[in-house]
Formats: C-alpha cells, structure tokens, sequence
C-alpha cells in the first residue's frame, strides 16, 4: 500500500544537546489508524511537529502524500491537517468563524455546506454562533477538530485528541474518525488512554527516548506480546501445586486458594489444562479467563506505568 508519510533517519538534536529524535524510520500507510504511543517525553510530540513542518530536523527526510516537507512545504502542509495539544484559538471568536478562517487560510474556497457539516458531526452546531472562550473543554476540543479538517486534509494528525473530554463524547468522537479513515484520511493518533488505541488503531508505533521501538499491526501485536491467563478459584487453600502440574507453570496466589496459568493454543488451551488439574484430583469452585490490553503491552515494552 502506497505510503502516506514517508520518514527516514529523522533526528532532531536542540541547541541544548537534547536529542529528541534518533534515526527514526516510519512509513504510515494511505487511510490507515496510525497510532503512536510513548511516555511523557519520548518525542510523540516533537515527530509530529517535524512531519508537520513545525520543526526543522536535525538531518533525515519527511514525505507527506509524496511532497518533500522542506522542499515543498506548501503542498505538503496542504495535504495535513494537525490539532495539537493546546487549545489555540481566538476566544472571542466562534466556532462558525474560526472554522471558515481556517478553510480560507489554505486557499480554499468558501464552503458553507462543508462548515455545516463539519460543527454538526461534531456536535457543535447549536454553538456555531457562541463565543469560543464561553465553551467547555470539550467543546474547545471538538472546535479544534474542525479547524483541522476545514481545508478537507488527505492526513489528519491528532495530538491526544481526547484530552477534557468525557467518555460519551469520546465513544462518538472514535466513531468520527472511523468514518473519515472510511472516505480514505489517513489518521495518525497520540492519545495517554490506551484504551482508545486499541479500540481504534488498525497499527501501533512505541516511541521511546525519541527512538521508534516498535511499528506493528494491532492484531499482530496482541497476539505477539499478548498472554492469555486461566484463573482457578480452588474449594481448599494449597500450600504448593502437585508436581503433575509443572509443565503448565502455575502460579499460586499468595493464600493458597488461587493458581493462575498461562496459556496459548499451541499448548493445547484451556481444555487440556482442566485435565490436568483433574488428573490431579484438584476441586475448584470457579474459573476465569484473562487477556492482556495493549496497555499490559506498553507497560512491558517501555519498562515503566
């Protein structure tokens, strides 16, 4: 699939000697659900602002929908529409307005059908004429969104889009940017809930001290770094488990009354684990299944909650 941002060998060293970026390496796909993840200060931030054209790299090269970000910044910024962290807009403006601007500012002709359509689906429509300054968290967010999307970007970059939102308004807004990856919006995401990630994302990318770690398919990934576990809630305290069970390596809980397997299909699963515990004449009294979330994963992968 042809590639929507191309990046190679990016790096970016401040005037202090920080390094941010280091040979960094990323091809995102055309109308894919990129997202990038990382701790506070692994460069998230710094790579989109670079790919954006915002921040000037060190050395390497960025391609935006086949544009050379420093050689033809015009069109490639034309293709991206970006909404950052911080809620930049005019206060006393409204959303009609600041939306329409925003179009304008990219050369776009007039479109009040598309601004329309724009606050609608973004529930802001009954405060198209309010002044920004008067909206919640939320509804700042959402206008930010708009102003992304108003001059109808090929990527969109959304820097923890969901931040000061609430959870109703985060379900609708993961269905919103479903359906612009449907009309062919290639999407790249940072986001702290994980949950969003995995709920959304076709692909993850693990940012960590400005390194790129880790680029893989979310079904890949769950199945690759993923672990499964049995839980058994046994009728009798246990002071260690039978030696007929140690080819399963259970863990036994601190009480004695729970062990705990790890499992996969390749060894046979959750059946041949219960015959070994019957063969083992072990009574228990329920049982549970577990999967680890791709913020199991994360937590793994870059060594810290």
């Amino acid at each position: 699939m042809t590639a929507a941002i191309s990046v190679r060998n990016l790096s970016k060293t401040y005037a202090t000697g920080f390094s941010a970026l280091k040979d960094v390496n990323l091809d995102v796909r055309r109308g894919e659900i990129f997202a990038l993840l990382g701790p506070n200060g692994a460069g998230k931030t710094t790579l989109i602002s670079t790919i954006c054209g915002i921040v000037r790299p060190t050395a390497g090269t960025v391609e935006v929908c086949g544009h050379d970000i420093s050689k033809n910044y015009r069109a490639a910024r034309s293709s991206i529409g970006l909404v950052p962290q911080e809620l930049t807009t005019d206060a006393f403006e409204t959303p009609w307005n600041t939306v329409a601007f925003s179009r304008g500012l990219f050369g776009k002709p007039a479109n009040p059908a598309h601004i329309e359509d724009l606050l609608k689906r973004l529930s802001l429509w009954d405060k198209k004429d309010t002044q920004i300054r008067r909206l919640s968290g939320g509804m700042k967010r959402r206008v930010m969104i708009a102003k992304a999307l108003s001059h109808e970007p090929t990527v969109v970059f959304l820097d923890e889009p969901s931040a000061g939102v609430d959870v109703a308004l985060r379900t609708s807004m993961w269905e919103q940017i479903r359906e612009l990856r449907a009309t062919g919006v290639t999407i790249i995401l940072t986001t702290h809930y994980l949950e969003e990630a995995e709920e959304i994302a076709d692909r993850i990318g693990v940012i960590r001290k400005g390194e790129l770690i880790l680029t893989e398919d979310k079904t890949d990934l769950m199945k690759k770094l993923g672990k499964k576990e049995l839980v058994i809630d046994l009728y009798e305290a246990m002071n260690s488990t039978p030696p007929s069970l140690a080819p399963y390596a259970p863990a036994l809980h601190a009480d004695g009354r729970q062990i705990v397997f790890t499992y996969d299909d390749r060894n046979g699963g959750i059946p041949q684990l219960l015959a070994a515990l019957n063969a083992s004449n072990i009574r228990y009294k329920d049982l549970s299944t577990r999967q680890s979330s791709l913020e199991d994963i994360f937590i793994h992968l870059v060594g810290q909650p």
